[in-house]
């Protein structure tokens, strides 16, 4: 009797390590997935802060004035390496618009930030005032107006102007921002646009 009382309490006890092993694991699971750390969970798995998510917010709409910026040139533009840029502009900054807008849904943030208290340095437009190097509308009604070499010369001296802006948003970001994978793409921002700004400035010392 001792011995078969013996053997029921190790078999129980043997269960309820089971058990409790079970329940470590899933709580090793469900602590992991809510850390983003299952691949392909999170675009931009880890820590993030308000730097990060206001990085995203508004490098989003100031990528997509430069793709408005840029389609102009396709008809508008007469030199080649005004085109070149414009396309390669386009062909960089649409897949981290997509990038960004799902970092913000994975953070459950949304893609407009509203108001950027603090952020008065530029002159935007259409709700993006204050936005370093935003274009106003009077900017693009000329950029719209405008054709062949007088184009080209405007292009490229409100394109510096954009890029200059979006490096500075970069450069805080790289310095306030917490998320690893915002705070890389930023250091490819600040590398990308200021190669094309030096380009631009040649174009206008030629033009």
């Amino acid at each position: 009797m001792v011995a078969a009382v013996a053997a029921a309490g190790l078999l129980l006890a043997a269960c309820g390590n089971d058990d409790d092993m079970g329940d470590m694991d899933h709580g090793k699971k469900d602590a992991a997935a809510s850390a983003g750390a299952q691949p392909g969970d999170n675009p931009a798995p880890g820590a993030f802060n308000d730097a990060d998510v206001m990085f995203a917010q508004m490098m989003i709409p100031h990528h997509e004035q430069a793709l408005e910026m840029s389609a102009l040139a396709k008809d508008r533009a007469q030199d080649a390496q005004v085109v070149k840029l414009a396309e390669q502009i386009a062909k960089a900054q649409d897949p981290e618009i997509q990038k960004m807008k799902s970092w913000l849904a994975a953070w459950g943030k949304p893609e407009s930030g509203g108001s950027m208290p603090g952020m008065d340095h530029g002159s935007g437009s259409s709700g993006d005032a204050g936005m370093d190097g935003m274009m106003t509308d009077e900017d693009m009604a000329a950029l719209k107006a405008a054709k062949g070499k007088n184009f080209d010369t405007l292009f490229a001296q409100l394109m510096v102007k954009h890029h200059k802006g979006a490096i500075t948003m970069a450069e805080d970001e790289q310095k306030n921002g917490k998320n690893a994978t915002a705070k890389k793409l930023a250091g490819e921002i600040v590398q990308g646009q200021q190669a094309e700004v030096d380009e631009f400035n040649a174009i206008l010392k030629r033009l």
